[in-house]
């Protein structure tokens, strides 16, 4: 913080320091500059402190920042009438990220600025770490590639009289090494996309949550109406963000029984958006609506895997044909003998007989490197197994190619909104002591808020380290927390959290978490994924308490 006005300083400090965000002030220009080399997160700056800023040593650390850095300043300017003098539009060009507040400032304004210029810098760092991965990784390969060549050269006498053969392993190697790095990009923007779909779930939770709440407390039947609309929007929005975590590859499997029609029909927009003009896309669902054990966003995403390189092999265009439907069949090493298929059927060249065996291998592909990795029928693969299943391919050179998902079938799921009603009742009546923990402010009010309005008793912390210092005064009825909080992420403070108190029942709520870790620490049905509505909440909270109760 640099040259606040009177008691500003210690103000600002002090609402701050209450969200654990520590402070350094700042007497000059210089001493500033000189911060930054600190791993400095943001700066609050006032306009009036930053005259001669353009020759400084602050305008040249900031000139040759990294290119993963773009370091973010809350600038504190006196409200003015008018346009901003051309001096003062140089200060904000050479300072670049910056976030202009007019004073006088509420401090949930100037909180709400500092949050998201701390989440900016915290990415910039996740970018930093992502851009050292690569450039180790592709170190490694550069080495790889000299021993390689040395290794050639070394033995290039002794292989002489079967210099063809070798010719073609130096050719499938390059192959390899090149989808190799194809993937290690895929992986970090799978990366960078799950971190995308935490902030948009966190979002949606609000959104959603306070919609439900309005539709269901408003006797205006306009607005009833109007916040239905609202809410199928979300629920749209919520399946967006699904897809982006499936692309991630951040979850874990999770069966249940999955209506194939309905799965069809519900990526019949995203299959035409993503398939494009060049190929059609007719859907076929069986009239007898089958259902399979499956993942269903694992299952989303190996259809259109297998929409994509249907559309890939008919590059002058054609009809993909996908359907559903059940049938009987005997495998080895499945135990089911009835299974709901999807089809997913092309009209291209087909695929030549001598490489009908490998298109399942990883990493084999007969794209050209950048247009495909050569992980997407491997992938399909490993889902229909995980499942309980297998794939099946049937191609002729001209006649095109089908691939069959073959998974076991399975009965309906029973409707769940009977018993939604029956554990709100259940919660209401229980008058419980609940305990939340989430970093997300607006999050964390629709939690207060929800469980307030059905009688439970809320306290909460914003973190960890917090949550511990209370629960070491009192136990709760049950512990909410998120995963994806910053220091201690969810499963280190359950795990923390059972040392104090072992017997207390924990939810975790999560818009993204590595699945793995979790599992270690809750089990599945402990696990209440991001968005979510009151209803659903509360019927997680009920199912948690019932669960202890055993």
């Amino acid at each position: 913080m640099l040259a606040l006005r009177g008691r500003d300083s210690a103000v600002i400090s002090q609402i701050l320091g209450q969200q654990s965000i520590n402070c350094t002030e700042c007497g000059s220009v210089a001493e500033l500059a000189a911060h930054l080399d600190d791993d400095a997160s943001a700066a609050i700056v006032t306009e009036e402190s930053l005259d001669g800023v353009l020759d400084s040593e602050l305008a040249s650390r900031l000139g040759n920042q990294p290119p993963w850095s773009d370091f973010p300043f809350i600038l504190l300017a006196t409200k003015r009438v008018g346009k901003r003098p051309a001096a003062a539009v140089a200060v904000l060009e050479t300072l670049g990220n910056v976030v202009l507040l007019e004073r006088p400032i509420h401090s949930d304004t100037l909180f709400q600025a500092v949050q998201s210029a701390l989440r900016g810098r915290r990415r910039q760092w996740e970018a930093r770490r992502h851009l050292a991965e690569l450039q180790s990784a592709e170190g490694r390969l550069t080495q790889l590639n000299s021993s390689l060549e040395q290794l050639i050269a070394e033995r290039t006498y002794e292989l002489s009289r079967a210099n063809d053969r070798l010719t073609g392993e130096i050719a499938e190697r390059e192959r390899a090494q090149g989808a190799l790095v194809q993937s290690q990009k895929m992986e970090a923007v799978g990366q960078l996309t799950g971190g995308i779909a935490h902030d948009f779930n966190n979002l949606l939770t609000v959104i959603s949550g306070n919609l439900d709440m309005i539709h269901r407390r408003t006797t205006d039947p306009k607005t009833e109406t109007q916040a239905g609309h609202a809410i199928q929007a979300a629920d749209r929005a919520a399946k967006l963000t699904q897809q982006l975590l499936v692309f991630s590859r951040s979850q874990k499997l999770v069966l249940e029984p999955v209506d194939l029609n309905a799965l069809l029909k519900g990526m019949g927009d995203l299959l035409e958006r993503t398939i494009g003009a060049d190929a059609g896309v007719e859907l076929v669902p069986d009239p007898r609506q089958p259902y399979a054990l499956a993942d269903k966003n694992q299952l989303e995403l190996a259809v259109l895997n297998l929409a994509i390189n249907a559309r890939d092999a008919m590059p002058d265009g054609g009809l993909i044909r996908i359907s559903s439907y059940s049938a009987d069949g005997s495998f080895p090493d499945i135990d089911a003998r009835h299974f709901g298929i999807i089809t997913v059927s092309d009209n291209g060249p087909g695929i030549p007989a001598h490489l009908k065996e490998r298109v399942f291998d990883p990493f084999f592909t007969t794209k050209p490197v950048g247009k495909g990795t050569g992980l997407g029928l491997s992938q399909v693969y490993g889902i229909a197994q995980q499942s309980g299943g297998t794939v099946l391919l049937e191609t002729e050179p001209g006649c095109g190619t089908s691939v069959s998902i073959w998974l076991p079938l399975a009965q309906p799921a029973a409707e769940p909104t009977a018993g939604r009603q029956s554990a709100a009742k259940a919660v209401q009546s229980r008058r419980l002591k609940i305990f939340v923990v989430e970093d997300d402010a607006e999050v964390l009010r629709f939690i207060i808020e929800c469980l307030e309005s059905y009688g439970c008793e809320v306290r909460y912390a914003p973190n960890g380290p917090d949550a511990l210092i209370q629960l070491a005064a009192s136990c709760p009825d049950l512990l909410m927390v998120d995963f994806a909080m910053p220091g201690m992420n969810g499963a280190e403070l359950v795990q923390k959290a059972w040392q104090i108190h072992p017997d207390i029942p924990v939810l975790m709520a999560t818009g993204y978490a590595d699945m793995n870790a979790v599992g270690k620490v809750i089990p599945p049905e402990c696990v209440l994924q991001k968005p979510f509505r009151s209803e659903e909440l509360l019927a997680a909270i009920d199912a948690v308490i019932v669960r202890a109760e055993r």
